[in-house]
């Protein structure tokens, strides 16, 4: 039962962000950077602007809309960049063994030990902000619980009937990772991507924030709380719902990995009935 209530409620939430982030441009009612009016900032939530206008007077609901399209090209493509360095290290590292498994290991270690936020802001004071440098910045920064599962996962596999058989045959080392160890880790490996894309976007959020991930005027739900910041008392609407939308975001993707994971994990299933 809980297993079909988070992956129902996790799939449902990430509908609704990608069905904003996709159809904003048919969506919103306004446009996010040019149509601000002055005379109408700070307005309250009405019919005309369902989540209020801003300090500039631009509609907040509009900018929430194209706010979900970075987060949503944030979360995507740099848990694909994680997860492609992930899977490679981890499933070389424990296919091969020997001295590059410590290696990789080592590594590994060391990316644990340094604050993955930490990190992405020493990435981005040297390429400068702008979304092209946060895309590498997050991707380059959260692979290491990847890389571990998918070494564990290939560590458990490579001694099995099937591996060695392929290695009988005269498959090469690199066709039996491809072929034969990969497609058994894809699950776990595609959980953690799901678990991940949460993680991103509240980063996005967090180096748009402090003023070094998306340059306004361009619409974040980070640089929207920025400039709500000294609204707070005046018009809260304009950062209370740049936060829900993250909330959601977050909530959404983090419910819809846990439900895969229970999904694929017959113990977890077992467990949990």
């Amino acid at each position: 039962m809980r297993l079909r209530f988070n992956l129902v409620l996790g799939l449902l939430l990430a509908a609704i962000v990608i069905i904003a982030g996709v159809f904003a441009a048919w969506i919103a009612p306004y446009h996010p950077i040019i149509d601000a009016d002055l005379m109408n900032s700070e307005m309250p939530p009405s019919w005309e602007h369902w989540m209020g206008t801003d300090g500039q007077g631009r509609d907040v609901f509009s900018r929430v809309l194209y706010g979900a399209q970075v987060s949503l090209t944030v979360g995507l493509v740099s848990q694909l960049i994680n997860s492609c360095i992930g899977t490679a290290l981890g499933v070389s590292a424990g296919y091969f063994g020997g001295w590059w498994d410590d290696l990789v290991n080592g590594l590994t270690n060391v990316m644990l030990a340094i604050p993955s936020l930490v990190f992405a802001l020493a990435i981005m004071a040297v390429l400068g902000p702008g979304l092209p440098s946060l895309l590498i910045a997050l991707g380059l920064t959260n692979w290491s619980w990847t890389c571990r599962i998918a070494r564990s996962s290939t560590l458990s596999l490579k001694n099995q009937g099937f591996v060695q058989a392929a290695k009988v045959a005269g498959f090469g080392d690199g066709n039996i990772m491809r072929t034969q160890i990969l497609p058994n880790i894809i699950g776990p490996v595609l959980v953690m991507a799901t678990l991940g894309i949460g993680g991103a976007v509240l980063a996005e959020a967090a180096l748009s924030f402090l003023g070094v991930g998306i340059r306004p005027p361009q619409p974040s739900w980070g640089n929207m709380l920025t400039d709500a910041r000294e609204l707070l008392r005046a018009a809260p609407w304009a950062a209370v719902f740049p936060g829900l939308a993250i909330f959601i975001t977050v909530l959404g993707f983090n419910l819809l990995g846990d439900g895969m994971r229970d999904l694929l994990d017959p113990h977890m299933r077992t467990r949990r009935a």
